[in-house]
């Protein structure tokens, strides 16, 4: 399994953890969209905790990759991605991405 594949299968067993069954092209184009970020340790993660994490989060994901500028939506999405990974400490980048654009309706950036 490629070092690629493996980071994949990790995100998927996280959102199964989260209850997500996830699509493996979404998650693929997800995790492609990243780039070599999803192989270092602080950059291939996400804390709710961190307010400039989350507003990263927004302007670099949200607003310019799918290109959400509605902030009631943004915030929608942040606190119920937050709430579906609070269980969870080490929140994989690519895994709430994943559950980013599904709570956008956004998958069609990725096909």
């Amino acid at each position: 399994m490629s070092k690629f594949d493996d980071v994949v299968a990790k995100a998927a067993e996280q959102l199964k953890k989260v209850g997500v069954n996830a699509d493996d092209n979404l998650l693929r184009a997800v995790a492609k969209s990243q780039g070599p970020s999803i192989y270092l340790p602080d950059a291939s993660l996400v804390s709710c905790g961190d307010d400039k994490e989350l507003k990263r989060v927004e302007d670099n994901f949200i607003v310019k990759k799918l290109g959400v500028t509605d902030q009631g939506a943004i915030k929608k999405a942040l606190d119920g991605t937050c709430n579906k990974f609070k269980a969870i400490n080490r929140k994989m980048r690519i895994a709430f991405y994943y559950v980013i654009v599904k709570e956008l309706k956004k998958e069609s950036v990725f096909s």
